[in-house]
């Protein structure tokens, strides 16, 4: 594998990227708005006083990010192959002497970048803002950032990001259009979203050690998923079969 071919795919799918406007407004726009409202979800807590359970409510709000990076990339991900193919925009790239790893690894990364940055983004705009309020609200000092949150941002977030393209590519190799790609690499999101009840309820706790089991689990369906997604991307199959 040529290690710059992936980068020229990557940027040459960044580019088509850029000028899909739902998308953009999707991977930008969602952060956004999730690190608005809830830090004045965390302002209305604390109106009537700082409740012993604000760390857990901060912590849980973290998590959220981490659901979006499950997300988010599917989008990007499940446009970048069925997309184009229905566009006619795919067989000129799989007619080009780059082998099934490199273009995989190039659309992969195109999918990993925006999204991971703009759920970076976001949980940085609310922890500053949370910081902000819990401070002048009465905690007398800055909650974030904490090990766990950096836990959940920086390793988990990104293991999810990638379990989620995985999924995306083999579901697009299942599929001929973008919705129903995006349908069956949304059901990623369901296990992410019990562990975020779980913590809420307080049957599971946003610890550094609970985080990192977990992480460790994401990561070896990683492994497995990049093998069968890299089985599942077939460029002969792709060019002579999807229609």
């Amino acid at each position: 594998m040529t290690t710059w071919i992936p980068w020229k795919i990557a940027r040459k799918e960044l580019k088509v990227i850029s000028r899909k406007r739902s998308i953009l407004f999707y991977n930008i726009g969602l952060p956004l708005l999730i690190a608005i409202s809830f830090s004045l979800v965390i302002k209305n807590q604390i109106a009537s006083g700082i409740p012993d359970t604000i760390s857990l409510g901060a912590e849980s709000i973290i998590y959220i990010f981490v659901v979006l990076a499950t997300v988010l990339p599917s989008t990007i991900a499940a446009y970048s192959i069925v997309g184009e193919k229905v566009e006619k925009t795919l067989e000129p790239l799989l007619a080009t002497p780059t082998t099934d790893g490199e273009i995989l690894l190039g659309k992969s990364i195109a999918s990993f970048l925006p999204p991971i940055l703009s759920t970076w983004a976001g949980a940085s705009i609310f922890m500053a803002l949370a910081d902000y309020i819990l401070y002048n609200g009465g905690l007398g000092y800055y909650y974030f950032p904490n090990w766990n949150a950096g836990v959940m941002l920086l390793i988990l977030a990104p293991l999810a990001a990638i379990l989620s393209i995985e999924v995306a590519v083999i579901a697009s190799s299942r599929v001929n259009d973008v919705r129903g790609a995006n349908q069956i690499a949304g059901l990623l999101f369901i296990p992410f979203v019990v562990v975020f009840f779980a913590g809420a309820e307080g049957l599971f706790a946003f610890s550094v050690d609970n985080l990192l089991i977990f992480a460790g689990i994401v990561m070896i369906a990683d492994v497995v998923l990049f093998f069968l997604s890299r089985a599942t991307f077939r460029r002969e199959e792709i060019l002579t079969k999807w229609k």
